[in-house]
């Protein structure tokens, strides 16, 4: 789906999400943002050609200035008198710079306001090749009055719930799952550095991330009851014996989840722009923050859109990440198959997965 967006195939992309829905219903979220991403790349390209655009002009004008004034210049040896009213006049041309401002970084409210205005230019080519993923949209819509609420099946086990901590969660699980990236001096230097270069602004956004991860993780906190109640699977363990080790263990790992979060905004940004990062996040909290239950298949999609657009460039990393990967699957592979156990009150084999 996300592929056929970026090759500009968007019937093709729509008729992915909408089978994508069909799989999963929160997968809706992720039609969204792969739209979202798509008109995010028109609009910016638009942006870029029509400022190229312009500087051309403005270069031609600038040139064709530069011809007139030679004429003048070559004129006036011949009449001298009218060449010191044309030298004065000329004092006053302004010549155009040819440098682009489509070759600076644009903030985040500069790029909304570009995504706003190159929209409202090309609407009705927007309108008309994203139209699929608005009738998959308005299919959804109709699903949801059909059915009465976004679950198929038990209804009340899968309730929406508050559940802000999730993204906590998710951003300390990616983390280590991509720990060469995060997890390195150099990189941590490089998250220290660019707060630095604006102080006042960085430690502000700081704090308001530390306060609420802090709220999140006091308030929101859910402990599901089919967490608490199957202990075959590793959230089980990871919530028992660290997230409730002691009371403030929650509370202790906040600066994990902050410096998380920032190196993944970190990474993210040398590669796409800030409203594709924000937009990510959206939808990325869209999806978690409403499911009550901890389960690392949520976290899936997410992660993969973050390492695709991570920028690993050294093979260091590749070896080490690989490394990593190896001893996960080794170590899930050896305690299910050589580790089974046994519950009283039901028969059976039981084994430990995720």
């Amino acid at each position: 789906m996300y592929l056929a967006c970026l090759k500009k195939k968007y019937l093709f992309s729509a008729l992915l999400g909408a089978m994508a829905v069909v799989i999963r219903q929160t997968n809706i979220i992720w039609m969204l943002f792969v739209a979202c991403s798509g008109v995010i790349d028109i609009t910016m390209a638009h942006q870029k050609d029509s400022v190229e655009v312009d500087d051309s002009k403005a270069s031609n004008k600038g040139t064709n200035l530069s011809a007139l004034n030679t004429s003048v210049n070559v004129s006036s040896n011949l009449k001298r008198r009218k060449s010191r009213g044309n030298s004065k006049a000329n004092q006053h041309i302004f010549y155009p710079s040819n440098t682009s401002s489509a070759s600076q970084t644009l903030g985040l409210l500069h790029e909304i306001q570009a995504i706003v205005l190159s929209s409202w230019r090309i609407k009705w080519e927007l309108l008309v090749s994203f139209s699929p993923f608005f009738f998959v949209l308005l299919a959804f819509v109709a699903f949801l009055l059909w059915n009465g609420s976004v679950v198929l099946g038990a209804k009340e086990a899968h309730a929406v719930s508050p559940h802000f901590a999730q993204i906590m969660y998710f951003s300390i699980v990616s983390a280590l799952f991509a720990a060469p990236l995060h997890f390195t001096i150099g990189h941590a230097l490089d998250l220290f550095q660019s707060f630095w270069k604006n102080r006042l602004l960085g430690f502000l956004l700081l704090f308001l991330a530390s306060i609420a991860s802090l709220l999140s993780v006091h308030f929101f906190s859910i402990a599901h009851p089919y967490l608490l109640a199957d202990n075959r699977h590793y959230t089980f363990y990871l919530w028992k014996k660290i997230i409730k080790f002691h009371w403030s263990m929650k509370y202790l790992l906040v600066p994990f989840y902050v410096y998380s979060w920032l190196s993944i905004f970190r990474l993210l940004g040398k590669t796409r722009r800030r409203i594709w990062t924000l937009v990510y996040f959206f939808a990325t909290s869209a999806v978690l923050i409403p499911a009550p239950l901890i389960e690392f298949r949520y976290y899936t999609i997410p992660f993969y859109f973050f390492i695709l657009h991570s920028s690993i460039n050294d093979s260091q990393s590749w070896l080490l990440i690989g490394i990593l990967y190896t001893v996960l699957n080794a170590f899930t592979m050896t305690m299910f198959l050589f580790r089974p156990f046994h519950w009283d009150h039901e028969p059976g084999v039981q084994r430990f997965i995720w």
